[in-house]
């Protein structure tokens, strides 16, 4: 993993257990929020995880494109399904969501899922 994925998830670890230790009651809501939008339901939670991938693309959310791309091989998405969910971020995003995607390729090169 490169230094920068490192640094990344260095500091969302530590807002995290800052948030967690000051009771933020809004922070706890949005994990709440996030428990139950990650469940199985209709779509399984991979599929959940892949549309955040495109969808971090399209925003260029560097942390989110990182934790939702781990997310997703931790449930068994391949290479090449990350790499449809980023080029579906590029369609809905455009030109810039192609310079966005740099990152998100990085992040994916770095977790060696070859298929």
């Amino acid at each position: 993993m490169t230094d920068k994925l490192r640094e990344i998830s260095r500091l969302r670890k530590k807002a995290h257990t800052t948030l967690v230790k000051k009771g933020s009651r809004v922070y706890e809501a949005f994990l709440e929020m996030e428990k139950a939008t990650y469940r199985d339901g209709e779509l399984k939670r991979k599929e959940k995880e892949l549309i955040a991938v495109g969808i971090s693309v399209v925003i260029n959310c560097e942390s989110c494109m990182q934790w939702h791309i781990e997310q997703a091989a931790n449930e068994g998405a391949t290479e090449g399904e990350i790499i449809e969910a980023i080029e579906v971020g590029i369609e809905m995003g455009g030109g810039p969501a192609t310079a966005h995607a740099r990152f998100a390729l990085e992040v994916l090169e770095s977790l060696n899922l070859s298929d």
